[in-house]
């Protein structure tokens, strides 16, 4: 409708929704499909509370929160094992495994990297950029080290779906792996994306 601005989190969910409605067609497992997807229902319900209570994050803040939505729906579709993407990146470079889970927790030390910036630097919270830089990483390390433990976890409560939701892929250090994307993806987001996110963070209204 003209005239009307829609919230960044209602262009969001607009870009997003149709690409869940696709992955939850038919994916490769359902059960593993719940398991990839619970953080984007999470991530839009944490993003909509925030709003209701007049909180608003950057607009460069929630396109990389899209994007990594948009990873973690691919994935539970298709099974990160399974990625068409990783397979053919698989056979070009000659790998020994699909390596699109390795693009998710690149992502996911980076979305969270974003998001503790933002929130210490709106809240004042270190005034020192490279404690602040320290603790960023420490939290999206942290992040990780818990999405691990749900791994673990849920593999204990089904053996069946493990495979499928930890994409281990025969790695025995895949933990560790996806750890170490998770610290390399935090410290690419404060090297290389500190000077866009400041120019979004100034056109918020204070």
């Amino acid at each position: 409708m003209a005239g009307v601005k829609w919230h960044p989190n209602g262009q969001a969910l607009a870009v997003v929704a149709p690409i869940l409605a696709w992955s939850a067609w038919k994916p490769y497992d359902a059960l593993t499909w719940w398991l990839e997807v619970a953080p984007v229902f999470i991530g839009f319900a944490a993003m909509f509370i925030a709003q209701f209570r007049g909180w608003r994050l950057s607009g460069f803040l929630i396109g990389w929160i899209v994007l990594h939505m948009i990873v973690l729906i691919i994935g539970g579709h298709y099974t990160y094992a399974r990625v068409p993407l990783g397979e053919w990146a698989k056979e070009a470079f000659g790998w020994e495994r699909n390596h699109y889970d390795r693009l998710g927790h690149l992502l996911q030390g980076m979305t969270p990297a974003l998001l503790t910036r933002e929130l210490f630097l709106r809240h004042g919270v270190i005034a020192r950029r490279g404690w602040r830089a320290f603790l960023i990483i420490c939290v999206a390390l942290a992040f990780s080290a818990v999405y691990e433990l749900i791994e673990w976890a849920a593999a204990l409560v089904s053996a069946e779906a493990a495979e499928s939701f930890l994409g281990t892929q025969g790695d025995h250090w895949d933990t560790q792996a996806d750890m170490f994307c998770a610290g390399i993806g935090a410290a690419l987001a404060l090297a290389l994306l500190r000077i866009p996110h400041n120019r979004s963070l100034r056109k918020i209204d204070p």
